[in-house]
């Protein structure tokens, strides 16, 4: 068995309440004090010696399938800025999008969050895929120059960062023009506020498309993986492992850290009986529209005991909303034939495309392991799902499990989020 030690990060959104309306006083709670739960939560993490507390962003009020009321969502980054102030050593990474905001805005967040918290920033880089309509009148760029943008938004950032480093508050070092010109910024710098002693914040990005694979190879410290299954996860470790050496980096600087979506129990049955609880709002004309907002495939009018077969789906070139997404359901159908019935069940389709574990605090822990030994993973962005239970099961049981396996920490070895992805 392996021994290399696994990288953890929690997820602090409500997932635990999907299948299920808020209860009022929930949201008269969080309403009261906003930043309660987030605290409570990062806080355990902390306990458990997570590598990090992540946040991800949506710039806009979305629709909830099957459920009438609509999530809150705070500014990501200002909550973390009030979770720095609550923790001491768990990494704070934030969700900033390159599609819709100015590099120097970004880079002076990212660098006085790295001062908050002592070193332990990170950035989670996305390109969005909606919210257009909020921030002018021009349409959502096609995914390649959005991609092409988000590379030279980040040379823009880091071009900021290293304008004025830290040795410039001793005078051993000058502060400097950004001078970026590009297709899409122009940015003089220098930034405003100094380099972190920590170095930069580590960079994440999530995007599992083609030019999302080539963009987070080209810069990314970490990727936030959407991998369903263990098949998709070691194709996504391996390309971009490949993809990282020939931008001449070392592979083993880009973690690839799967979303695990888990409901965890004390039984079996109990864990199950969570899931079908959590997804029992998706009703079959919710999941086949679904698969139709994926693929861009109307497969209403077929029973569910239908083989889906490649000849179903539209080419694969068509515009989609989510190109990650799309070609991960569409590997899967070239691959496996699926019947509809286990089509309509698929994380893709009835969540976010990521690695589901349902079963007790042994069943998700030999989970875990079995994909880390497999090579699929450097570790995982824990997706807590179903109750606060479960995830009190996760950090109090399965993450000292790992540790008693010398598959993770037993305590902090730094202080900052690059140290603890270093180790």
């Amino acid at each position: 068995m392996t021994r290399k030690q696994m990288h953890i990060g929690l997820c602090l959104t409500g997932t635990w309440m999907n299948g299920q309306e808020p209860e009022p006083d929930a949201l008269e709670r969080h309403v009261a004090d906003p930043l309660a739960q987030h605290i409570r939560l990062a806080q355990a993490a902390e306990r458990a010696k997570l590598d990090f507390i992540f946040l991800p962003d949506t710039l806009g009020v979305m629709p909830r399938k099957g459920r009438s009321r609509p999530m809150p969502g705070l500014d990501v980054t200002l909550v973390m800025a009030g979770l720095a102030r609550e923790t001491s050593h768990v990494g704070l990474v934030t969700t900033a999008s390159t599609t819709f905001n100015p590099p120097y805005v970004i880079a002076r967040q990212m660098q006085t969050l790295h001062w908050l918290s002592n070193g332990r920033a990170g950035w989670n880089i996305v390109t969005s895929i909606e919210g257009a309509e909020n921030f002018g009148s021009q349409p959502m760029p096609a995914p390649e120059e959005r991609y092409r943008k988000a590379a030279e938004f980040t040379q823009a950032v880091k071009a900021l960062w290293d304008s004025f480093p830290y040795e410039a508050l001793t005078g051993e070092k000058p502060v400097t023009p950004a001078a970026h010109e590009g297709e899409f910024f122009s940015v003089a710098g220098p930034l405003n506020v100094p380099g972190h002693p920590a170095g930069s914040p580590p960079l994440f990005q999530a995007g599992a498309s083609d030019a999302g694979r080539a963009f987070s190879a080209s810069v990314a410290d970490a990727t936030f993986a959407a991998a369903p299954d263990m098949a998709a996860a070691l194709d996504l470790r391996a390309d971009l492992r490949a993809r990282a050496e020939a931008c001449g980096r070392n592979p083993d600087a880009i973690k690839v850290l799967p979303g695990l979506y888990f409901f965890l129990a004390q039984t079996r049955e109990e864990a199950w009986a969570m899931h079908r609880r959590a997804h029992a709002h998706l009703t079959h004309e919710h999941r086949i529209e679904s698969v139709r907002m994926i693929l861009g495939a109307d497969l209403s009018g077929h029973p569910l005991q239908t083989v889906i077969t490649p000849d179903l789906l539209p080419e694969p070139d068509q515009p989609v909303r989510s190109r990650t997404h799309a070609d991960l359901l569409r590997r899967y159908i070239e691959r496996e034939r699926p019947t509809l019935g286990q089509l309509l069940d698929r994380p893709e389709v009835v969540g976010s495309a990521h690695w589901v574990s349902v079963g007790t605090v042994e069943d998700v822990l030999a989970d875990i392991i079995s994909w880390h030994e497999a090579g699929a993973i450097d570790g995982v962005i824990a997706l807590p799902g179903g109750s606060l239970d479960s995830c009190r099961l996760f950090l109090e049981e399965l993450v000292p499990a790992l540790a008693a396996k010398g598959l993770f920490r037993t305590d902090y070895a730094g202080k900052t989020l690059r140290e603890h992805l270093a180790a």
